[in-house]
């Protein structure tokens, strides 16, 4: 099978066909190798790098990332992953008897979890604006969601990049329109930095949290929050630690609080630098070339999948990123595996060495497979995908 040229940066088996880089992404070996040196002189003198080394590192690490999404590295904080920031945000805002907390029922399990959790805490209503599927387009999210406003909502959370469907979801829109309203929002983009464009600057949300290693490639455990100036003085960390009492005044309250939360290990975040040159300068056009490289790869594995399945896809091309979902036939065993996934993603692991997402959508037994496509992807694995599953199928 013809690999990707850009398949030796990685370290990924070469028996798997791996075509699910959306769902805790894969690191470059070349970021990995600047973690482990890291790694190796934090080891080396434990309390002068936590100590005397770690603020202007991070410092360092902050710009870049805050160079990458257009935005004053003052106002991002690094947090785990994206769950942990939609939890920061929804456990330090207060609500009252009365009211509402939109979503849409494409957001992420966990972080719906957590939405429902607040919610019970408060004693408020979740509202749930049931997007069309198929969706015919980006004006249509808009206006669904726009319809389940009303006087008593507070806050918007909604998915940058759906999970469960892989929908570019017209986020921009809606925070505009939103705003005009008095409501803020809070976007979950744990796929949206590396997949698409994007100008935290420009879009203007109130919150916005986003995994660094996903789409960027940072290693595990890379995630950043994004919360508007005015706005921060509400925010506090999941963990209070030395930042509350602090009387430093070179840095900000939230600079403070979020900088340090104890002991942990701080190299993912670090390397973002490293996983920022190391993927944008595979291609000569950098990160611009690299997100549009990923984007009409996605759209030709979609294009031929379909054709090969004899189905149409549920969305337009505008709400594609780097991954893609392609409808199959329902009639697939309903009853998840004892890991909570789909019998036919098991079976293609482990009969077909293919690795690949299925996905219940809207419920068993309707389904469909959610493609990523990375720079290490080729055309040929998406051809055997289509084969095997229109096998299968049959």
């Amino acid at each position: 099978m013809d690999a990707s040229p850009f398949r030796s940066h990685w370290s990924l088996d070469p028996e798997v066909t791996f075509l699910n880089h959306g769902s805790f992404g894969a690191c470059p070996t070349r970021v990995l190798e600047e973690q482990s040196r890291l790694r190796a002189r934090m080891e080396a003198e434990p309390v002068r790098f936590l100590h005397r080394e770690i603020e202007p590192l991070a410092d360092a690490a902050r710009t870049a990332l805050g160079d990458f999404l257009d935005v004053n590295p003052d106002d991002l904080a690094f947090v785990n992953n994206a769950t942990t920031g939609v939890n920061t945000v929804l456990r330090s805002l207060r609500f009252a008897p009365g009211d509402e907390l939109l979503t849409t029922d494409h957001e992420y399990n966990a972080s719906r979890n957590a939405l429902d959790f607040v919610a019970n805490q408060w004693g408020v209503k979740v509202v749930v604006a049931k997007l069309p599927w198929p969706v015919p387009s980006p004006q249509a999210v808009v206006d669904t969601v726009l319809s389940h406003v009303t006087f008593n909502t507070r806050l918007l959370l909604i998915d940058h990049i759906s999970s469960q469907t892989a929908l570019v979801m017209p986020v921009a829109s809606l925070i505009r329109a939103l705003r005009e309203r008095g409501i803020e929002t809070l976007v979950d983009g744990a796929h949206g930095p590396g997949q698409v464009p994007l100008s935290l600057h420009q879009l203007g949300a109130g919150y916005y949290t986003g995994n660094c290693h996903k789409w960027m490639c940072a290693p595990k455990g890379a995630a950043f929050l994004y919360v508007r100036k005015d706005l921060q003085p509400g925010i506090r960390p999941l963990v209070i630690s030395h930042g509350y009492n602090s009387r430093r005044t070179d840095r900000s309250r939230f600079r403070l609080e979020f900088d340090w939360l104890g002991t942990n290990d701080p190299t993912p975040f670090l390397c973002i630098p490293k996983a920022l040159e190391v993927v944008g300068g595979m291609l000569p056009g950098g990160w611009p070339e690299v997100m549009a490289h990923n984007h009409a790869k996605a759209l030709a594995a979609r294009t031929l999948l379909c054709q090969r399945l004899k189905v149409v896809p549920r969305c337009p091309e505008d709400m594609v990123g780097s991954m893609a979902t392609v409808p199959l036939p329902d009639g697939f065993p309903a009853e998840p595996s004892v890991l909570g996934l789909d019998p036919l993603q098991d079976r293609l692991l482990s009969e077909y060495r293919i690795e690949v997402p299925i996905v219940p959508w809207p419920g068993a037994p309707h389904r469909h497979v959610r493609l990523s496509a990375q720079l290490y992807n080729s055309h040929a694995e998406y051809q055997r995908l289509a084969e095997t599953l229109e096998a299968l199928v049959r």
